[in-house]
């Protein structure tokens, strides 16, 4: 009897050490999307005010008006676009760090590091006195007469995925540098001693086996980039704004609750889905082994 008791409690420890963790996830997490569900079914009225009454007519509206699909289907092309972008321009150097002979590579990831001190906001308007017709970029060009006006750079899509691009190239970086560094390096070797070039070297061994890290950069970039509301408020004009965008003028100028909730739900299912997908054929172990980096 006192080794069923035993193994009784043996099978509940896990779960009691699990206990508070699951609390403060189910707390901050799973009970907030589920009030929004319900806010989702109440009856809108007018600004800050909306009834009880469980009706579907925010999900019909979202389904039925073409304008928020405009909008989330932006989302996507430019959080695709920029996720992509970041791949392009973060592997070079992540695969430089990772195999860098410098003695002192704790200063390379340093350096990539020090974004991150300074305040997300402050790097993102610190693109206005860049991009800005007055800003350095335009009065550089103006200066040696390639251009007689300014160029219209700021407040465009491209400013807002280039802003995007700014913040999210570190988590791109670390992530292919994390995939990078633990790649044998007598794989590369035996690569080499059988006749490969330096490159074949790199495209047959290094690029396949930085595929997962890779892969893992362009989830966190699309994730962070479809989610985004700051930078487009800031570098972008009305017409480049994004699902985010739209759903805080919906709660904050509308003050309408219930489609703010809804718009939100749709998100979350929409990043929920990519995430799932990714998990099914890459794995999210990745992506967290990534961001403890």
């Amino acid at each position: 009897m006192s080794a069923a008791l035993q193994s009784a409690a043996d099978r509940r420890r896990p779960w009691l050490l699990l206990a508070p963790a699951l609390l403060t996830l189910a707390v901050l997490m799973i009970l907030p999307i589920f009030i929004m569900l319900i806010f989702s079914f109440y009856e809108f009225v007018t600004a800050g005010v909306e009834n009880e009454i469980y009706t579907t007519a925010n999900w019909r509206e979202f389904l039925t008006d073409s304008f928020y699909h405009m909008f989330l289907w932006k989302t996507v092309r430019v959080a695709a676009i920029t996720a992509i972008l970041c791949a392009l321009l973060g592997y070079p150097p992540a695969y430089f760090i990772a195999m860098t002979r410098y003695k002192h590579k704790w200063m390379l990831l340093l350096l990539l590091i020090v974004p991150f001190w300074i305040s997300f906001t402050i790097r993102t308007f610190s693109w206005i006195h860049i991009l800005g017709e007055q800003g350095v970029v335009n009065v550089m060009l103006i200066k040696a007469g390639i251009i007689t006006e300014p160029l219209r750079m700021l407040y465009t899509e491209g400013a807002v995925i280039m802003g995007m691009i700014h913040f999210l190239l570190p988590y791109m970086i670390l992530n292919v540098y994390v995939s990078i560094e633990g790649i044998d390096r007598n794989l590369i070797s035996a690569a080499r001693t059988l006749g490969c070039t330096a490159w074949q070297a790199f495209y047959e061994v290094v690029l396949p086996l930085s595929l997962p890290g890779l892969m893992a950069g362009l989830l966190l970039c699309f994730v962070l980039a479809a989610g985004s509301y700051v930078t487009p408020e800031i570098l972008g004009s009305t017409r480049d704004a994004l699902f985010g965008n739209v759903i805080f003028d919906t709660i904050m100028g509308q003050l309408n609750w219930p489609m703010g909730s809804t718009l939100s739900l749709v998100l979350l299912v929409m990043l929920g889905i990519v995430a799932a997908i990714y998990s099914r054929y890459m794995g999210l172990s990745r992506v967290f082994k990534g961001l403890s980096s």
